[in-house]
Parts: structure tokens; sequence; C-alpha cells
């Protein structure tokens, strides 16, 4: 899991290529991880052509869905509903009263809670 702070009320859609650049991907078998992921599913903030032309240069597979006024295009809606997985993930994480409040103000002990929060979920999923 990768993460990427943003100043104040900053949209996240404006991260995208620098949240896929510094992720790692565990590979099935041997070797290093993949850089980035196979496939991106995003809501309708990302559906820019600049993230849609970003996945396609780097052979990122992607299922945003099409605002009213673009062109309809083929969409896999069974994939996209498997999205809310990170909002859920995420709103599991503000349960952290620190996360929620922004106790701390140093970015770098902000960004260590996040991932202290999700390192305890990752440990506490069910199997």
């Amino acid at each position: 899991m990768t993460l990427v702070l943003t100043p104040g009320e900053r949209n996240e859609a404006t991260q995208l290529e620098r949240l896929l650049e510094q992720g790692a991907v565990k590979r099935p078998g041997p070797g290093r991880p993949r850089v980035r992921p196979g496939r991106v599913v995003g809501d309708k903030g990302y559906t820019g052509r600049a993230h849609r032309a970003y996945c396609r240069r780097h052979g990122i597979r992607y299922t945003i869905p099409r605002l009213s006024a673009e062109r309809p295009r083929r969409f896999d809606r069974a994939l996209y509903r498997l999205r809310n997985r990170v909002e859920r993930t995420i709103n599991r994480c503000k349960q952290f009263r620190s996360l929620a409040t922004r106790y701390d103000k140093l970015p770098s002990h902000y960004r260590a809670l996040w991932v202290i929060a999700f390192t305890i979920l990752w440990i506490e999923r069910p199997r």
C-alpha cells in the first residue's frame, strides 16, 4: 500500500501519477516487485484525459467511469464495485483518533501514523 500526503483540502486526483510511481506490487514468484500496478480503479474524479493517457503510456489497465458529457465506452461494473474496499479501509483508519483529528502537525509524523494504522489493519485482517 502506498500513501501520499497533500496540503489542506487538495483533491487526491492531482496526485495519481505520484501515487502510482511510488508503489510496489509483489510478484507471485521470485524477483523484484513491480513498480506499477496492473490495474487502477477510480471514480469520476479521475476521468480526465491526462490520467487515462498516463495509464495507457505505462501499460496500466484502468476502470474509470466516464462523465455524462463524454462518449460512452465499455465499462466493467463488477470490477468498479470492488473499489469500495479502499474507501472502507480509509474509513477504518480514521477510527484512530489521531488520524481523524490530525493532532500531529509535522507531515512526517502524520504519515507515520497512517503507516502504523495500515499495518495494524493488515495484521488484524481476516485470513
